[in-house]
Parts: C-alpha cells; structure tokens; sequence
C-alpha cells in the first residue's frame, strides 16, 4: 500500500533543465516544491571529474548516462502494420536520466527558432497557397510568435552565458552574425567561440558562394561569465568530450552549473532522486490532479499530494505519462482524433565529409560540443520553397564537435570497412578531414505518433512508450536538396574527396541520428489538435503543466534547447503572475 505524505504547493516530475528552471522559480515565488527525479543525484566535482569522465567505452559506447532501458524501453516500427518490438540498445536517440536530466550530456547548440517556425501553417498558406502541403502533412501553429518569447529567449541565453554573434539587435542587422535572426534586443551574454580551423575553411567557402556564415550560439563558454544567480562558468578547453559526457571544467552550461547550488540550497526546495513517477493522480472528476503516486529506489510507492503538478521530463516520457495517467483523448490515427501522441516529429540529418591532403590538419580531436561555423540561408523559409515542393529547411555547418578515438574514423568511399587497409585510410584521414552538418526539420503527419504498447511493459508493470515512425517524403526531398548544397560547400573548401548524400528512408533505431525528439504533447489554440494551450498548461486538467520539446507541433531546422529554455519561463510568467492569483484555464475556448 502507497504511503500517502504531506501535500506541497508543487510538485515537479523530473529534475532537469526544465525542473530545475520552473524549480528555481516557483520556490522563488514562494513555494514549497518537491522535485522527484528518477535518476541518481550527480554534481560537477566528484562526478564529471578526469580521468573517469574521459571513459569513453562507458559514456559514449555504452551509453552510462542514458536511460536504463532493461528498466524502461521503448518499442518501435515504422508503420502500423508493423509489430512494434523493444529498443534494447540505444543508437538512433539517447533519453538521458538522473539529476540535471540530458542536459548534462548535452552539446550546447543553442539557438532560436524562427517566427516562420512558430506559425509554419498559416506562413506556409499565405506564402505559398493553401495546396502547397501535402494533405497527409499536419504541420500547425505553435500559438505564441517570436517576439512573444523574445524576452524569455534573452532571459534563457543570460542565464546560461551563451556565446555568440548577434545578426539582428532591434530590428538593425549586424556584420558577423545571422542575419536571419528575428530582432533580439541585445548582444549574447559573451562572445562567439574560438573558429576552428576547419569551421574557417567553411567559413571562408559559403561567404565565397554567397550564403552568409556565422559563428554557432554556443553554451559551451568562450570567456568566464557570472550568470544572474551568482554562478560562475569557466573558460571552455576544447577537451573533446561534451555530447554524451559531463563538463569537469564548469565550462558548459547545465542545471549543475547554472541553478542547482541555488535551487539546492532553498529551504523551499525537496529533491528526491530515484522516485519514478507512476501516474499523476486525479480527483473523482478527472478535471483537476491532486498529486503524483511514484516508487522509490525499493519499489516502495508513495502518493505525494500536490496542488500543482509540473511535468518536465524527457520528451517521450511527458507523453507517456499523461497517456499513463489517462489525461487527455489518446490519438487515433485511423480518424485523426485525439490528442495526446499526435504530431511526433524528429529531425532529418545528413552529412558531408571532405577529405584533404595531408597538408591541411584539422585537429578533430581538440573541439567542444558547439564551436563551429554555420549557415542559416537554408532554414526555415529563409529561401524561396515554391520550386522545390517540400516545407522546412536545415542549418548547414562545419560543426564537428569532437575526434574522440574510437567513434571518429573517417575514410573515403570505397575503403574497405575492416582489415589492413581500413586501418592504414584511419591513419591517413583522421587529422585531414572535415565534416559538414545538415540539420533538418521534421514536419508532423498523419502516420507518425506515439501511443502504449499493448505487449511489453516496464519495470514497475506499466505499459512501454510505442513510436510509429518513418521520414516522411517532404523532409526526404528536403534532404535531399540542402545535402547538395552542402557538397557544394565542400568542393569548394578544397577537398581531394567529398562524399555525402541527403537522408535516405527507411528510418532505422540503430544509428545515431540526433535525439531531438518532440512532439505527442503539442501546443496550440484549439484542444481538438494541441493537449496544451499558448500557457502550456493541459486543456483537460487545469493544474498540470506539460513543458518540454514535446510541446512543438513539428521540429524546426535549429536544435531545440533555446527555445524549450524560452517556453520553460515564458509558462513559469504566466503560472506566477497568473495562475497562481486565480488558479483556473488560462485559456477559455
């Protein structure tokens, strides 16, 4: 039987980047919260600390600071035809857990989604006509536009101490920056990262084909920086291990770095670590949520009473719990009704590797997770879209974010994939290659979703997340298109060799891609297609807040965080300064 404890204002399910930020802030407000994470706790020193951090057979082969998936799995198949089976090797996406979530792990892009982004519907409508999508394309409306969440952007890159480039300071564009960019109202808290050698060959090649390079937003530090809470950064070292690890140096912006001694040290503040939430409870008319029930690390169940619950974990695990906890109509892709696992996306990547002679060092091994130079002239709608029958766009960049020994082994086509020669092409490329990134959207559609399992369950008996998805042919074409642009890029850097070719389907769990998954729990204007409202607040259940990458209706070119960080404070302004005087919708249909 579930002990039941005393009932808190709060309580939030995860303890990550988003946990940590509505954390900070709701206790700020005067709250008492209690954050359950199901993961360990970790910090900086002794956790992240050399040379154990530097493992990288642990970290990046065997995947340590994932989510357990002999615990908790995910199942997958491409179409509903298909039976789903059980994910039991992460590759294609890492779902990060313990203290401090995948933000920990993470590379530290950080940028700002666009304001064609945020209403890639109605903009793709009025641009392009309303039978330029494809009927089985679902893209919508996020419900807030980009200059909305501009403060919320700033206040998010000033915490963090990113390192950049402004292209657009109130609406004036500036030299070196995205000009792109929607208007910001000041420079990035520090400046751009140091320009790798071969970010500056690409540099120096787009610029010459006319596209408009600039340096990557980083949240992996260029200079020391003092954020808003008193918190100190490092300088970064170019160590070679971001992505998949933790930052020993204090050098790359994470809830360790940038809130938890805060957040930790509130009298306001409860964390409780490995405490997997089971359901988030209800009152006997299923309209409001009276708290969560969780396990501990002993399988002892707990109900942990709470007036309001926030939801911010990993993007496929807020789906599952509110599909969990019955909250919201689960999506049916046979009548295109309901809501909740509705409009999973992904994104689209490809690459180009350019092989040089052995005159040209690359040094792959000395970069940081975000230090590279980029193109924007291919994002969103940033080009004209009406020739080439696809929406959506990518980045293009020389963003190779490290050469650690036994990931990295660049050889050019047609080299033997074992054996001798295979090991002599290593020695001849590993320090004389580039790679370009093509960093796509992912538009929604009819087909892709997220629902339960009906076969496998988890650990604790519930039932596993199952994804149904496969690229859908606008994003294919997309691919396509900017991964030629991209090889034009390389030819002209000067390459022997370039290779490279757009996404090709099927999509396939057993190679990395990226893991910015999003989607299942969007956001909207119309509860018939969005589980959350502008506020991210749940239309069915007025007390629970769903924040996370699963809010977006479709995934945009950039990566995710920054906006995720700017929508984590734009709903915390609206509970404080509205929710919390007349707790109710914030939103009336």
């Amino acid at each position: 039987m579930a002990t039941r404890l005393p009932e808190v204002d709060a309580v939030l399910v995860g303890v990550g980047l988003v946990g940590a930020m509505l954390g900070r802030e709701l206790t700020r407000a005067g709250l008492r919260v209690v954050g359950l994470e199901r993961g360990e706790p970790r910090f900086t020193v002794p956790d992240f600390q050399g040379p154990q951090i530097h493992d990288e057979l642990r970290y990046s082969v065997r995947k340590a600071m994932m989510q357990d998936n002999t615990r908790e799995a995910v199942t997958f198949r491409n179409n509903s035809r298909q039976v789903a089976l059980p994910i039991r090797r992460w590759e294609s996406f890492l779902p990060g857990t313990g203290l401090g979530g995948a933000a920990v792990h993470w590379n530290g892009q950080t940028y700002r989604f666009q304001e064609s982004d945020f209403k890639m519907r109605s903009h793709t409508v009025e641009r392009y006509g309303k039978n330029f999508l494809a009927d089985e394309v679902t893209i919508q409306d996020w419900g807030v536009t980009a200059a909305e969440l501009e403060p919320y952007f700033d206040r998010f890159e000033y915490l963090l101490g990113i390192s950049g480039k402004a292209g657009n300071l109130k609406g004036q564009k500036i030299d070196g920056g995205n000009p792109f960019e929607d208007p910001r109202a000041r420079e990035y808290p520090t400046p751009p990262m140091k320009e790798p050698y071969g970010s500056a060959l690409f540099r120096k090649a787009a610029a010459g084909l006319g596209y408009h390079p600039y340096p990557q937003p980083s949240a992996n530090l260029s200079q020391p920086y003092t954020n808003p809470e008193g918190l100190t950064l490092n300088t970064c070292m170019f160590c070679g291990f971001c992505e998949r690890y933790g930052c020993e140096h204090y050098a790359k912006s994470s809830p360790q770095t940038v809130l938890l001694p805060v957040l930790l040290r509130d009298k306001n503040f409860t964390l409780r670590s490995q405490a997997q939430v089971l359901r988030i409870n209800l009152d006997s008319s299923r309209k409001q949520a009276t708290g969560v029930t969780y396990a501990d690390g002993s399988g002892h169940e707990f109900v942990q009473p709470a007036r309001l619950v926030i939801v911010g974990a990993f993007a496929l695990n807020n789906v599952r719990l509110l599909l969990l906890s019955g909250i919201g109509k689960p999506y049916d892709p046979q009548t295109g009704q309901g809501v909740v696992g509705r409009n999973y996306a992904y994104q689209t990547m490809s690459s180009v590797q350019i092989f040089f002679d052995s005159k040209i060092n690359i040094n792959p091994f000395m970069r940081s997770g975000a230090n590279g130079t980029v193109i924007a002239d291919f994002v969103s709608d940033n080009f004209d879209h009406g020739p080439h029958g696809f929406v959506g766009g990518a980045y293009v960049g020389e963003v190779m974010s490290h050469g650690r020994p036994i990931e990295f082994h660049p050889t050019p086509p047609g080299t033997p994939a074992w054996g001798a020669e295979w090991k002599k092409a290593v020695v001849r490329h590993y320090n004389h290659t580039s790679v370009l990134n093509v960093h796509g959207s992912s538009v929604a559609t009819k087909s892709n979703y997220l629902d339960l399992d009906p076969t496998y369950k988890d650990a604790w008996g519930k039932p596993l997340l199952r994804m149904t998805f496969d690229f859908p042919e606008n994003d294919l074409k997309m691919s396509a298109f900017i991964t030629q642009k991209a090889l034009e890029i390389g030819k002209a850097m000067g390459g022997q060799q370039v290779a490279g070719a757009g996404r090709k389907g099927p999509y396939t769990v057993t190679q990395y891609q990226t893991t910015h998954n999003t989607g299942g729990t969007v956001m909207g204007t119309d509860p018939n297609t969005s589980v959350v409202n502008r506020y991210l607040q749940c239309w069915d259940v007025h007390n629970v807040f769903v924040i996370g990458a699963s809010n977006f209706p479709q995934n945009a070119s950039y990566n995710p965080t920054g906006t995720l960080g700017a929508l984590a404070y734009w709903a915390t302004d609206a509970i404080v300064k509205q929710y919390l005087k007349s707790p109710g919708p914030l939103v009336r249909t």
